[in-house]
């Protein structure tokens, strides 16, 4: 828990500026008072950095130093802003204006934008991804799915370092970029994106930036105006700033030195967009006389996790290594990390799932546990390894809470409550307290006392229904002359600076999306060379990078941590994958000679999942070739060979899920994937023995759905009698 989060949910404003620094650290308090001139503010992880600016912006505030309107708090994600507008506003400094560089960027374009150009602004482009598609049609270059993501990322990241499209090539080789296609190609599509937005007459969000770059630095009355309106700056996150918004930073701040930036540069992971340390290192260059303060003190982890933290860094190398800072955990100790072996991927989600469920069993909250992997598409095996396990989940990343269906239908809901008085609504006529009005109008909505079975859409609607119940409690609790209509107050203020209750599920996010979070516990999971560092970090400093991510991962843990990796992809491959080489010398038995899986056989600390018997390697079953891919190993064969599928079969199978999964209030692969369904379909097994030799059935699945499935492909009815009557019969249980 960090020094942040030591104040109740619902915390009283302070009744003074004086007060506004209780609780701080002395170098919390310190950069809370360096209101002049400029500070930067070097800050560890969990060290409390938002607590010591937002206090720093309040206190200022408060004693009258700083005008609210004239403040501008700038980050990099719409969640980072909402947090710091709402802890600005239980500090008394609500007037302040505390945006993402876009956000800010995009509101000072649409109001200059009449006097500048003339006319309306250009509406910002829907869908970026189709017009580079299109872009690249028009040049005859054909794009897969991932080649156009990646190809639009270039895009990206060329505007934000002001790279035209003709200079691509040699700013991309100059950079040491891995580009993903011939890097001329992508100069011509870049540049026929380019022209079908002007033909269009749309903009797209690096355009914001430029254009607004453009306007200040053309327009000196323009950008006296913004310079009169802001003349204190505050930049989080100032290692990830690309050199496009720093160069609007410096347009807003013009010849004034009224700045305070705050960063730590062991946690630039976003170079790929553009991000430089180089700023936030270069900070004391450019301003000698800059007040610096280090923030070293970590309240969030116990100490064995941040011994970790600094033995990765201990190993680090390059610019930013030689300004790490060495954490000092504020907390008790706790459990030592735990490092964990398996034989192949699934093995690895499943012993992951396992492990969640025994934490959850003890009283960890499932909103308190998250999984974080190198990238997304890890997260379909633990998904189902979840689902499996009756594990309610979360995917980072998903819509925001307060624009989920469910959650604005019951905002109006209550609204309209609080605006009858209860007097209307018979349901609302015999309950007196908050909580009780609030459950009994989201109970017309689907909530319940006890949660669904199962996870899915129907768990999801409940969990957002759930969180909204423990919000007025918590609120009532803080303020126990509340009304319904004060809580619809507090539900439209959060829902303006995004700041949602907690949603009860274990959270899967890669390790990027996890920054600036952190959980009780936290698995970081694959950790195998290739996967970290990912097999395209060719350089040095891309290598950096990648450990830079993995401390990211482990300072997201409070008190547990389980790393984790699979010596082979697929169940059966051969056992030739590494275990990072961030963790030599760090994981027990890493730091003897000739280090490998042999030598750290037996040694405490290390976990090994159980080991499914090996089998030989997969081999297409039409052709013969070697097996590689998840989905061929399922089917047992190439994707390319003829099928033998029995497509009937297959949609009755398709229909049989669809109930299930309906039942369950589950989606539909936690029942079967498709290429499940397409191996069982091409199999038709007869017995349970057949169909348990079927990749993705297992043991537990059998046992839950086996008896259905043979039924099916005898070609019966699962819901019938004499189906059931049969299924009894062959049950080995009978």
């Amino acid at each position: 828990m960090t020094a942040a989060t030591h104040s109740p949910l619902f915390p009283q404003v302070p009744g003074s500026a004086e007060a506004v620094l209780d609780g701080l650290d002395p170098e919390q308090r310190e950069v809370a008072t360096a209101l002049g001139g400029p500070v930067c503010v070097l800050a560890g992880a969990g060290t409390g950095k938002t607590r010591a600016i937002t206090h720093r912006i309040a206190y200022g505030v408060r004693s009258g130093v700083l005008q609210p309107a004239s403040v501008l708090a700038v980050t990099f994600t719409n969640r980072a802003a909402g947090e710091m507008r709402g802890r600005l506003r239980q500090l008394g400094a609500g007037g302040v204006q505390a945006r993402t560089f876009h956000s800010a960027a995009l509101r000072q374009l649409q109001y200059f934008w009449p006097k500048a150009v003339g006319g309306e602004l250009p509406r910002l482009v829907d869908r970026k991804v189709q017009v580079v598609a299109e872009a690249a049609a028009r040049c005859r270059i054909r794009l897969d799915r991932n080649e156009l993501r990646d190809v639009t990322g270039e895009i990206e990241w060329a505007k934000v370092t002001q790279t035209v499209p003709e200079d691509y090539p040699a700013a991309a080789a100059k950079s040491g970029r891995e580009a993903p296609r011939d890097p001329a190609e992508i100069a011509r599509v870049y540049g026929m994106y380019e022209q079908l937005k002007r033909e269009r007459g749309v903009i797209d969000f690096e355009d914001v930036l430029l254009l607004t770059v453009a306007v200040l630095q053309d327009r000196h009355d323009i950008a006296e105006t913004v310079r009169r309106q802001y003349q204190h700056f505050v930049v989080d996150e100032y290692q990830d700033v690309s050199p496009l918004q720093q160069r609007l930073l410096e347009l807003w701040l013009g010849d004034r030195d009224s700045l305070c930036v705050v960063g730590d540069a062991s946690q630039t992971i976003y170079s790929f967009t553009g991000a430089t340390p180089d700023h936030l290192l270069n900070f004391r260059h450019r301003h000698p006389h800059a007040t610096v303060v280090k923030l070293v003190r970590d309240y969030r982890s116990t100490p064995q996790v941040v011994q970790l933290a600094n033995g990765l860094l201990s190993q680090a190398r390059g610019r930013a290594a030689e300004h790490r800072l060495e954490l000092v955990s504020q907390r008790g100790p706790g459990p030592e990390p735990v490092y964990a072996e398996f034989a192949d991927e699934p093995a690895e989600a499943e012993g992951t799932a396992r492990r969640v469920r025994e934490l959850i069993a003890s009283g960890v909250p499932a909103s308190e546990i998250a999984i974080l992997y190198r990238i997304n598409a890890q997260s379909e095996v633990y998904e189902q390894a979840l689902a499996d396990a009756g594990v309610p989940y979360q995917l980072r990343g998903a819509e925001r809470f307060f624009e989920r269906p469910e959650v604005r239908e019951a905002g109006l809901l209550l609204r309209g409550a609080a605006r009858a008085g209860g007097h209307s609504d018979p349901q609302l006529a015999d309950v007196a307290d908050v909580p009780s009005q609030v459950r009994a109008v989201l109970s017309t909505r689907g909530w319940t006392t006890e949660p669904p079975a199962g996870s899915g859409a129907v768990r999801d609607r409940w969990e957002s229904l759930a969180a909204l119940v423990r919000l007025a409690e918590d609120f009532v609790r803080a303020k126990p002359e509340a009304t319904l209509a004060d809580l619809v107050a507090e539900l439209d203020e959060r829902a303006s600076a995004q700041h949602a209750p907690t949603v009860e599920g274990v959270t899967l996010a890669s390790l990027h999306a996890a920054k600036g979070l952190e959980w009780d516990a936290v698995f970081l999971v694959g950790l195998a060379e290739g996967m970290m560092p990912i097999t395209y970090a060719k350089t040095d400093e891309q290598v950096e990078e990648e450990r830079r991510l993995l401390y990211v991962g482990v300072t997201r843990a409070r008190v547990h941590l389980c790393l984790s990796w699979a010596l082979s992809r697929t169940p059966g491959g051969r056992p030739s994958r590494r275990p990072t080489r961030f963790l030599n010398g760090l994981r027990p038995g890493s730091a003897a000679p000739r280090a490998g899986f042999a030598a750290a056989a037996g040694q405490g600390g290390i976990e090994r999942g159980v080991r499914p018997k090996r089998r030989g390697s997969a081999r297409c079953r039409v052709c013969g070739r070697t097996l590689t891919d998840a989905g061929e190993i399922k089917l047992m064969r190439c994707e390319d060979c003829p099928s033998d599928l029995d497509e009937g079969l297959y949609e009755r199978l398709r229909d049989w899920r669809a109930e299930q999964a309906r039942r369950l209030g589950q989606p539909a692969f936690c029942v079967f994937t498709d290429k499940t369904l397409l191996a069982i379909a091409e199999a038709v097994p007869g017995t349970e023995a057949e169909l348990v030799c079927i990749s993705g059935v297992g043991g537990r699945k059998l046992g839950k759905f086996g008896a259905d499935v043979l039924t099916l492909c005898a070609g019966g009815d699962p819901g019938s009698e004499d189906a059931s009557h049969d299924a009894s019969e062959d049950s080995p249980e009978k």
